[in-house]
């Protein structure tokens, strides 16, 4: 029986299944990261510079470069991810979205813009994404900075800071 549930999960994986049976994916590569909030309330003196999208086998992956030491973040599912300050809405494509705040202004201490996207709407080209839907600019405000990231559906993800260069990288798996 486990052996006809991991070829179904392979076949499923193979031909772009959306979902897949809580028991063919009791965890689905591996991975055991869970949707709760993640975070790290370190501040720095740290610049964004960047923000990029890659793909992988088991998971979608957004990084949020950074110029200086390594910043923290509070990453959580909302129902709307919000600009701090206004509160305006972030329109974002998707099933379920999580608001991304890296503590890290997208301005240097003159008030000199560090990060400024081209399109506000798709900071990365995300379409043909397994789990990523949009990637959208909420705001930079009070020394942090707010990234709406629409994906397919509540799904677990992982938050991790990482050095040479610095980033801060948000992993969404596949599935369940």
């Amino acid at each position: 029986m486990r052996r006809f549930l991991i070829l179904l999960a392979a076949f499923a994986a193979c031909v772009g299944l959306s979902t897949l049976p809580a028991a063919a994916t009791p965890s689905y590569c591996g991975l055991v990261w869970g949707s709760q909030d993640k975070s790290n309330p370190t501040y720095s003196p740290a610049t964004l510079t960047t923000v990029r999208a890659g793909r992988h086998e088991c998971f979608d992956r957004m990084v949020v470069d950074l110029a200086g030491p390594s910043a923290g973040y509070l990453v959580r599912y909302v129902d709307t991810v919000t600009e701090d300050g206004s509160g305006a809405p972030v329109p974002l494509r998707g099933g379920a979205f999580l608001q991304v705040t890296v503590n890290a202004p997208a301005y240097d201490d003159a008030g000199n813009m560090t990060y400024r996207p081209t399109d506000r709407t798709e900071l990365a080209n995300v379409s043909g994404y397994q789990t990523l839907r949009q990637i959208a600019w909420a705001v930079s405000f009070e020394g942090q900075s707010t990234i709406g990231l629409g994906v397919r559906a509540r799904l677990p993800f992982r938050v991790s800071t990482l050095d040479n260069p610095t980033r801060v990288v948000i992993d969404v798996a596949h599935y369940w």
